[in-house]
């Protein structure tokens, strides 16, 4: 088992982390504490889940599936954030290039580990 800490991919979720509590500080009231909190924690949950991916390998799969899913929310968010001009369109491309990055990294690393949700779920129905 590899380090998370050592981990590319959690190296730029941390980043991604840093740069979002930068900018939030200029948000508005109104969505610092509602699109901001939320911006926040789910980017917390995806390092979170980076972690369990790394360390627990038999159900790594599951979690595969709930990174991805923190991650479109992330878009979706930089997306509203955007649309409320809340964060410029320099800013927003440069966040969005983050996040592809992290997206093709848990891509990579999920076909890389042989963990496709579809026939992980499909041994364990028919072992």
């Amino acid at each position: 088992m590899y380090k998370y800490i050592f981990l590319p991919i959690y190296k730029k979720s941390y980043d991604l982390l840093l740069e979002i509590f930068m900018i939030t500080k200029h948000f508005s009231r109104e969505y610092k504490y509602s699109l901001g909190d939320s911006l926040k924690k789910e980017v917390i949950n995806l390092i979170v889940n980076i972690f369990k991916i790394n360390n627990d390998r038999k159900k790594s799969w599951e979690v595969f599936f709930v990174a991805q899913e923190n991650i479109e929310k992330i878009r979706l968010y930089f997306r509203l954030l955007k649309d409320l001009k809340q964060i410029n369109l320099k800013r927003f491309v440069s966040i969005n290039e983050m996040i592809e990055s992290v997206s093709k990294q848990l891509a990579y690393w999920q076909k890389s580990s042989g963990q496709n949700c579809l026939t992980s779920r499909l041994r364990q129905e028919n072992p």
